[in-house]
């Protein structure tokens, strides 16, 4: 994809964010690797207008230290505070092309409540299920990842999955598409949304049986990433 595609991507992936109240307000950001020193991210600028009101022309093209990396890209533009965050997991995970940093409000009081991100549901969402069955860790400090230390901190307990909860925060997904990590950010803020009303209903958390998450199909790239970006897409407008 060319920059102007991917400047695109990242913005379309920045509303839905917003428009899926994963990341209200101004508060979040999206990156996306470009090659092995260079990263677009959603950047600070004067005219901030929040998420759901992003452009293209706030995504900038940054090296892994911050700075520009093309003329006049930060004119106007700031990096985000946490960075690092995203620097810190591109470094350690090269399977890892987009990273999504989100605040969504269920997966916060989940994680304060005690209550783990479980594959409490099957064929409801079955990218969900199986993402939950792997596990999701909690990162458990509740800082602003501004530091080198930190986004360090956050990519160890990341480990090799594919999203992890941050106390007090919010989380932090991956993927090797935009539409990937900010479908993997909404299926854990639904299993969370999910999990609160189970247990506001008096109900405890009950993962589905090996043998049923063993009979999920995979029903391939197709749906769960084209059909289901396109729809995320479409309500946009």
């Amino acid at each position: 994809m060319s920059l102007d595609d991917l400047r695109r991507d990242v913005a379309d992936g920045c509303r839905v964010l917003a428009a899926r109240e994963l990341a209200p307000g101004f508060l979040g950001h999206i990156s996306v690797r470009v090659d092995e020193t260079r990263l677009l991210v959603r950047c600070r600028g004067a005219r901030e207008r929040g998420l759901a009101h992003t452009t293209r022309a706030d995504i900038r093209l940054v090296d892994l230290d911050g700075n520009a990396a093309a003329p006049g890209e930060l004119d106007g533009y700031a990096v985000p505070f946490e960075l690092p965050l995203h620097t810190a997991v591109l470094r350690r995970r090269p399977d890892v092309d987009v990273v999504v940093h989100a605040h969504p409000r269920d997966v916060v009081v989940a994680d304060l409540a005690g209550l783990p991100i479980l594959p409490i549901v099957g064929a409801y969402d079955i990218p969900g299920a199986v993402l939950a069955a792997g596990g999701v860790p909690v990162f458990p400090r509740s800082a602003l990842v501004s530091t080198p230390a930190l986004g360090d901190a956050v990519a160890e307990a990341l480990g090799e999955r594919p999203v992890v909860v941050m106390r007090g925060h919010g989380l932090t997904s991956t993927g090797s598409s935009v539409a990937e990590a900010v479908l993997r950010a909404q299926a854990v803020a639904t299993l969370a949304s999910l999990s609160l009303d189970v247990v506001r209903a008096g109900g405890e958390l009950v993962p589905i049986s090996a043998d049923d998450l063993a009979a999920l199909p995979d029903l391939g790239g197709a749906l769960n990433l084209g059909t289901a970006w396109r729809h995320e897409l479409a309500r946009l407008a």
